[in-house]
Formats: structure tokens, C-alpha cells, sequence
């Protein structure tokens, strides 16, 4: 269980560090415009709106790789709760495809670091 729930937070991650990229320095690419289905005018003038979105999301991979390589488990649960909690608000928000893609990943992560065995303590 304790690899399962590793893998999944390593996806959950990688995600979000996709989301970076694309919020901060594919905004105004076509890549950008395709996937948030705006007009180059609109990219122009929300870019930086984008670009602090992707810093928290860079944030919260920060936090899920902390707690992972310092085998905090605590720390990677506050962090799942965080890309929950946003994933929840932006699918009732923006688009409810984005429920699927962010909260839900990290509710299987977090249900998968529950049942995993709890690391000892030193």
C-alpha cells in the first residue's frame, strides 16, 4: 500500500508541476490557448492571473514532494487536502472536468497514504 500511495502522490504531483508549466509559461502558446480554449487577446490579458495560479500549484508540489522525500506523512495529507479542497472549488467554479482531474487523483492518493502503514517514529 505504502508504494501505491507514493505512486500516487508522485502523480499528483506531476500534475500539478504540469499545471505550472502551462499556467506560467505556456499561457500565451498555442498549447495554452487550446487548453484554456481562449483567444490570444484574452490569454494576453489573464496572463498573469494564470501565472499566480501556476506558483501555488508549484507550491503545493513542493509541499507533496517535501512530505514524500522527508517521509512526513502529516505534511503530504495537509497537502492532498489542499489540491482537494481547490480541485472541488474550481469544479463547481470553472468546469467540473476539473474535479476529475485534480481533486479526484489526490483523494485516491489521500485514501491510499490512510491505509498505508504509518512510517515508525525514530
Amino acid at each position: 500500500m505504502k508504494v501505491l500511495s507514493t505512486i500516487m502522490v508522485l502523480i499528483v504531483a506531476a500534475l500539478h508541476g504540469w499545471f505550472l508549466v502551462v499556467e506560467m509559461f505556456l499561457y500565451e502558446h498555442p498549447i495554452g490557448l487550446k487548453i484554456f480554449s481562449h483567444t490570444p487577446e484574452h490569454a494576453a490579458e489573464t496572463a498573469m492571473f494564470a501565472a499566480n495560479q501556476g506558483l501555488y500549484n508549484g507550491f503545493l508540489v513542493a509541499g507533496l514532494l517535501w512530505g514524500l522525500l522527508r517521509g512526513k506523512r502529516d505534511f503530504t495529507i495537509f497537502f492532498l487536502l489542499f489540491v482537494i479542497i481547490a480541485g472541488v472549488y474550481a469544479g463547481i467554479v470553472v468546469d467540473p472536468g476539473v474535479f476529475y482531474l485534480q481533486a479526484a487523483p489526490a483523494a485516491l492518493g489521500l485514501v491510499l497514504t490512510l491505509l498505508a502503514p504509518k512510517p515508525r517514529s525514530a
